[in-house]
């Protein structure tokens, strides 16, 4: 009887071992950590100690952060680490509401992370609405308010099933990535919130959004300078500002964006639908806006479906009299079709001294308020195919 017993918790004990070695990844539970899920209780310190440790950790390892509502401050979880870094979160995160504690352009930070997963359907509550008022950049001086989740130089890596709600300014800032993918997230604030951009990405390269619903208060994905290789597909958008390359065009360093698709995506009450836009600043260094193609898409009430904006100068903040330096070629918008809420549902609005190259309609079929739409074009050389309605401005 006894070598029974002995051989069956040997066996347990060998099992637990093999299903050790078939998962490999240690878990670190944030409340071993004395994070205490009640709303109330401040918990960056054990969020930091926890990633401290799953950083360290030779192999995969696993942040878990179990349901409940944790109170949480800035915090920066930095790398390298050892191995694929997991960071579960099936609870709520949410941001402080002092306007003290806005000293960051952070809430949620990671940096220098190669093979980091974000999963888990849990929330991040950026609780806006206290921060909006301060965000409001019509003077030029906005106040700097903390992006709910930013990445810097994360490289291998993934976001999937996360929801933001109320993010103070964006809700994802993607800085200097590579090979990243996001995937069925939902991102939402109100449509009046200001500069709560869905995702915004800039110096990256081989990023994918997919899959993902994002209602906010300006543009649902914004591509910024130093892009290349950005995919977008199946993202449902809006309210919100639509999905723009830009703004680009206003620094003194060139600024190049190479490569950019967006297929299978919807937009639905939107300011406008994709849309590039530069600055009229003829002092700027320039750049270019290239290799772009739009396909597929479906417009449901969009003010301006189908933008190039090289005169985008919101708040009279520029010279609108300048001439935008940043050159934009190869560009298809191709299977376009819907309802524009506005006459001029195709608005090509081009740099006088470096007017648009290769731009091509395919298949486009707008309908505009009452049954009417047209379309317009300035500074601009292509060729349209197939189906326009409205009728082409191109040859």
């Amino acid at each position: 009887m006894y070598s029974r017993l002995v051989l069956q918790t040997l066996s347990l004990l060998a099992f637990s071992f093999v299903c050790t070695l078939i998962h490999g990844t240690k878990v670190f539970n944030v409340l071993h950590y004395k994070a205490v899920p009640n709303n109330k209780t401040e918990n960056s310190k054990a969020f930091m100690k926890v990633w401290v440790d799953s950083c360290r950790w030779k192999g995969k390892s696993r942040i878990v952060i179990p349901h409940g509502t944790y109170y949480l401050g800035s915090v920066v979880f930095r790398g390298p680490c050892n191995g694929r870094k997991e960071f579960m979160i099936k609870g709520v995160l949410r941001a402080p509401t002092s306007p003290d504690l806005f000293l960051t352009d952070h809430w949620i930070s990671f940096q220098n992370i190669n093979n980091l997963i974000i999963y888990g359907g849990g929330t991040l509550d950026g609780q806006g609405a206290v921060a909006w008022p301060y965000n409001s950049c019509q003077t030029g001086s906005c106040k700097p308010l903390p992006v709910s989740l930013r990445l810097d130089f994360i490289n291998d890596s993934a976001i999937s099933n996360i929801k933001s709600i109320n993010s103070k300014n964006f809700h994802f800032n993607i800085f200097s990535c590579y090979r990243l993918g996001i995937r069925h997230v939902t991102l939402s604030a109100p449509p009046d919130s200001p500069n709560t951009d869905g995702i915004h990405v800039s110096g990256s390269g081989d990023v994918s959004i997919d899959t993902s619903v994002i209602s906010t208060g300006d543009d649902c994905i914004s591509i910024g300078p130093g892009n290349q290789r950005i995919r977008i597909s199946n993202v449902m958008c809006g309210p919100g500002h639509g999905i723009s390359v830009g703004s680009m065009g206003k620094s003194d360093v060139k600024e190049n964006v190479d490569g950019v698709s967006v297929v299978n995506c919807t937009f639905i009450g939107t300011l406008n639908g994709v849309q590039i836009k530069t600055w009229p600043d003829s002092q700027a260094a320039g750049g270019f806006a290239s290799g772009f193609v739009y396909d597929n898409i479906l417009m449901k009430n969009v003010d301006n479906p189908i933008f190039i904006n090289q005169q985008y100068c919101p708040f009279n903040l520029c010279n609108p009299q300048g001439s935008s330096k940043i050159q934009i070629s190869n560009i298809t918008f191709r299977n376009i079709w819907g309802t524009s809420t506005t006459k001029d549902a195709v608005k090509l609005d081009c740099s006088k001294t470096n007017p648009c190259q290769d731009i091509a309609l395919e298949n486009i079929y707008l309908i505009g308020p009452a049954g009417f739409a047209s379309s317009s074009c300035s500074n601009v050389q292509g060729k349209s195919r197939g189906l326009q309605k409205p009728r082409s401005c191109l040859n």
